[in-house]
């Protein structure tokens, strides 16, 4: 961040510090940009680890590791700092240090888990929400978005033990996963009836969600095995 005095934070972490973190390579919690793409475009990486667990973006490294450093601080916050204000909603406040590495400077933006989720970016035609999902940024589903706003509700969630549901655990206990689509055809409901459903038992931390090869799944939370 820019102090009132205009001067430059600097970080307290060493080109060593630097050189070990970017060995780690990109993943849940580290993103590398060789620079600041586009307000849009960065608010949509910053709010990702806003609504998983935080994390930190290093702008002036590219995708294989090299650094390749910054051209102009100013320019490059200016255009962070926009994309956490205007196009996150709410706002997702940022932490903006520099690592000097030998003739190059590496911003290290550091980023919070949001508090109250879910973290919106502004589409062109509604909000948009976007997860962290091993080392990309992808566009939650819609039962992901309505875990994030039940889990983050000041209102509690309830369910019922009914005949669908015991017709859910059954299936469960045999096969372990299921998809909205199947659960929907097993309990003879619409789609939007059994993610309703899905989601509140996500809610509550009976079941929980995963992705795989781009499709939401759900099983048994780890504590109701």
């Amino acid at each position: 961040m820019i102090l009132p005095n205009g001067e430059i934070t600097i970080s307290e972490m060493t080109p060593d510090d630097l050189r070990n973190l970017i060995q780690t390579g990109e993943g849940k919690y580290l993103e590398f940009k060789k620079t600041v793409p586009s307000p849009e475009k960065i608010a949509r990486e910053i709010a990702a680890f806003a609504n998983t667990k935080g994390g930190t973006i290093l702008i002036g490294v590219d995708d294989h590791k090299n650094i390749t450093g910054i051209k102009s601080y100013y320019e490059e916050e200016y255009l962070l700092q926009k994309g956490a204000s205007e196009s996150c909603v709410p706002a997702v406040p940022i932490r903006i240090e520099l690592v000097h590495n030998g003739h190059f400077d590496v911003m290290v933006v550091f980023v919070a888990e949001a508090e109250k989720k879910p973290v919106y970016n502004k589409g062109k035609k509604k909000r948009l929400v976007f997860i962290r999902e091993r080392d990309e940024s992808i566009l939650a589903s819609d039962e992901m978005t309505e875990i994030l706003k039940q889990k983050y509700s000041d209102d509690g969630v309830t369910f019922e033990y009914g005949e669908r549901e015991q017709m859910l655990f059954r299936y469960l206990n045999e096969y372990g996963e299921i998809t909205v689509q199947k659960y929907s055809q097993l309990i003879n409901v619409t789609t939007h009836r059994a993610s309703k459903i899905l989601v509140n038992l996500v809610s509550a931390d009976v079941l929980k969600l995963f992705r795989k090869s781009d499709t939401d799944y759900f099983t048994f939370s780890s504590s109701n095995k």
